[in-house]
This record gives structure tokens, sequence and C-alpha cells, in this order.
């Protein structure tokens, strides 16, 4: 009997061992989040992915954590999997990337009190603040362009704290999620969305560079459900 538990422990700490160990973003609402009340991984980008690992046949484990902690957990190998990474040629240098996993609309958000109510070229916000998230890609000609900005935010709920309390005039992110953290500030009215947005960002997930076979099995699995529509079936009930 002894022996049995022996070798059913032994057992069950492989399986541990195989599971992907995935990390993602706890301040991205609504596409990854932890509640106040507990540490369970939600969002659209959870739902996807965890969607996507079922259909690929492999354990996981997912965790959330502050964005520069996901980057670096990546990086030491501390994870073998992350998202929600944008496709830049930074990012494809330092990842395999696989995806993309969703796309969403980079926008830029003024208060009222800012003057702006679009924009044709960059050269339209320099008279502007910009503030973005510590470490976020958005863009490649934006992310080179010389303007000021302040990035001081650790994530996107505090952007746009920092935007309704007049810190800085204009703020960069994903539509739906500004919308969300506004609404949750019942602020809508304070603020404007400029009409022309940054671009249309697609996310991806990221593996170490030459993990080929798990960004294949991922690959693989994406591409099968984005076929059926089950990908597009989670997308509608979080967009509708």
């Amino acid at each position: 009997m002894r022996y049995l538990l022996f070798v059913l422990l032994v057992l069950s700490s492989v399986a541990a061992a195989e599971a992907w160990q995935v990390a993602g973003d706890e301040q991205f609402a609504p596409y990854s989040f932890v509640s106040g009340m507990d540490d369970i991984p939600r969002g659209l980008d959870v739902e996807l992915v965890e969607a996507v690992l079922k259909e690929a046949g492999v354990p996981y484990v997912i965790r959330l954590y502050p964005w520069q902690r996901v980057k670096r957990m990546l990086d030491r190998g501390e994870v073998d999997m992350a998202f929600q990474f944008a496709d830049t040629p930074l990012r494809r240098q330092q990842y395999d990337l696989v995806g993309p996993l969703r796309s969403g609309s980079t926008v830029f958000m003024s208060s009222n009190r800012t003057l702006l109510k679009d924009w044709q070229s960059l050269e339209d916000l320099t008279p502007y603040v910009i503030g973005q998230v510590r470490g976020y890609a958005y863009e490649e000609v934006f992310d080179s362009t010389e303007l000021a900005r302040d990035s001081s935010a650790h994530n996107p709920r505090q952007l746009v704290s920092m935007l309704l309390a007049g810190r800085i005039d204009v703020i960069v992110g994903d539509r739906l999620q500004l919308l969300h953290f506004i609404h949750e500030q019942r602020a809508l009215e304070q603020v404007r969305i400029l009409p022309r947005p940054l671009t249309e960002m697609q996310r991806f997930v990221a593996f170490a560079k030459g993990d080929k076979e798990r960004a294949r099995l991922f690959a693989e699995a994406l591409a099968r459900l984005r076929s059926n529509g089950t990908l597009n079936a989670i997308e509608q009930r979080w967009t509708r």
C-alpha cells in the first residue's frame, strides 16, 4: 500500500510538472483580471486562452500578475507562455509570437477639458501630454515618435484615473478597455474618444524563443477554434 501511494504521488508530481505555466496581465480588464475577492483569472483573453489550451489537449495553470512581472517571468523561463502581446519588431526579436488571439481598436481618449477633438497626424498631438502604461507597446510609428509622454501609470485603470484627475491631457489604449474603466468610475460624460483610431491592434501569445513545439501545438489548436467559430462565440459574449 505504501509503495502504491508513493507511485501515485510521483505520478501526480510528474503530471503537475508537465502542466504549462501560463501568465497574463492582472490589470487588463475586461480581457484579463482578478477580482478583490479571489485570485481566479477572468476575462475575454483568459477564456480564449483556456479554450485553445483545452483544444490542444495540454494541462495548464493560468495565473495573472503585474505586466512587468509577466515579461520578466517569460524572459527567465519561469512560465511557458504569456499573453497579451502586441506584434512589434521588438516583440518578434524577444519571443516566438503565435496568433493573433484577437484584435482590438487602439484609440486616444481625452478629457472634455482638452480642446483636441480629433487628430490627422501624430504632430497634432505634440501640444499635449500623452499618458500611456509603462512597458506597453502600442504601434510602431507612435512608439518611436517624439511626443510629450507620461509613462508613470502601471496599469490602464491608473491611466484612466490620471486622465480624470487632470494630470494628463490624452491617454492611449484599447477602446473596450478604456471604456470599461470609464464606466467603472461613472465618468463617461467627462471624456471623449477621438474618432480616428491609432491602429487595429492584434494581440498574440508569446513563447520563449525556440520553443517551437509548444508554439506549434497552440497555433494548430487556435486555427481549429477560429475556423469552427468557437473563439468568435466567446468574443461576442464579452463585447456585445
